[in-house]
């Protein structure tokens, strides 16, 4: 294989740092799900609004990876698509790289830096133009941008962008349907690297893939982002996934985060009630016969959520205050943030 060519503005890759790339405060996000004008006329309803992401903030430093965990349903994609600038939020402000980039009054802000932000989508099969060749999938971002002129020089990136993935660069006369689910995905990184970005947010990128092909994606995820510094928000219901790629984790239930922190520090001793729930889902492999609980119960609607802390309904350490006053993050051990009343009142290690 050829030795691969890159735009000389990233031939050297800054490294990580603690200085946050991405920055999150008072995020969130609610959408209006109500019937038609005359069904509500005719039933005395009012409007009905969904709330998905309610109030969350977090902080990515540079070339790190935080993960969003959580069931279906929380929250998770909507955070993902408000960072990138495809959802208005309704509420709170995205700082990437100091400048504020969510809100009508800052569209010309987003479009000066959005070719540094790129989104790899979970479902490789839908996410890809099926009738346009490989070459010029990869190659609109490079077009759209103006990021290089003339079309010898693009095809000559394209080449090396499809390289870079395990590719090859003749793959880009094929279309999309002449490949395999994890070489159509490698095609969705390849596009989401031709912008030259520093952030991209991985929105369960391995979830319709072979347990096989997930480790071979994530692998070429991980190189890319030790070679370019990328920042990564990586979205995942697959908590032994995000365990082997993240930095920074979250833990998301019906649109808020309620632990959040250094992933090994959670990963090592979780705080939170729902937290400890997940991990108990693990499979324990080396079958150490500690005891576990699982998740139990259903998730409530975001329509019409629990009063209090959203989870007291399934939570086992929920008292009076659970179902009344929603709690604020306490600081834990490893520099955890945590979302409990229990914890917060020392009722739970």
């Amino acid at each position: 294989m050829a030795e691969l060519q890159v735009p000389r503005q990233r031939a050297k890759a800054a490294s990580a740092s603690d200085r946050p790339l991405v920055e999150v405060s008072g995020l969130a996000k609610s959408f209006d799900v109500s019937p038609p004008w005359l069904t509500r006329v005719l039933r005395g309803q009012g409007r009905l609004r969904l709330a998905a992401v309610d109030g969350i903030s977090f902080a990515i430093p540079q070339g790190r990876t935080f993960s969003l965990v959580g069931e279906s349903g929380c929250g998770k994609s909507t955070v993902a698509r408000l960072l990138v600038g495809l959802y208005e939020p309704s509420a709170g402000e995205v700082i990437f790289d100091g400048q504020p980039v969510a809100g009508r009054r800052n569209r010309a802000r987003l479009q000066a830096v959005r070719h540094r932000l790129q989104m790899v989508f979970q479902d490789p099969y839908a996410s890809l133009n099926p009738r346009m060749r490989v070459a010029d999938i990869v190659a609109e971002p490079i077009r759209a941008h103006r990021l290089i002129e003339g079309e010898a020089p693009i095809r000559r990136r394209v080449g090396e962008l499809l390289e870079q993935v395990r590719l090859s660069p003749g793959d880009g006369v094929r279309f999309p349907h002449e490949f395999s689910g994890g070489q159509r995905q490698r095609i969705s990184i390849a596009r989401a690297l031709a912008s030259e970005p520093d952030f991209i947010v991985c929105d369960e990128p391995t979830s319709a893939l072979d347990v096989s092909v997930q480790a071979q994606i994530l692998n070429l995820l991980k190189e890319l982002q030790r070679e370019y510094a990328l920042t990564y928000l990586f979205i995942s219901h697959d908590l032994a996934v995000v365990f082997h790629v993240s930095d920074y984790l979250g833990v998301m239930y019906l649109g808020r985060l309620v632990e959040w922190g250094p992933a090994e520090s959670i990963f090592t001793a979780p705080k939170h009630p729902y937290t400890r729930m997940l991990l108990d889902a693990i499979p324990d492999l080396e079958m150490s016969g500690r005891p576990r609980a699982p998740v139990a119960g259903e998730v409530p609607s975001p329509i019409d959520p629990p009063s209090g802390c959203h989870f007291h309904p399934r939570c086992p350490h929920a008292f009076d205050r659970c179902r009344i006053e929603a709690p604020q993050p306490t600081p834990g051990s490893g520099g955890v943030l945590v979302r409990c009343h229990a914890f917060a009142e020392g009722k739970i290690a």
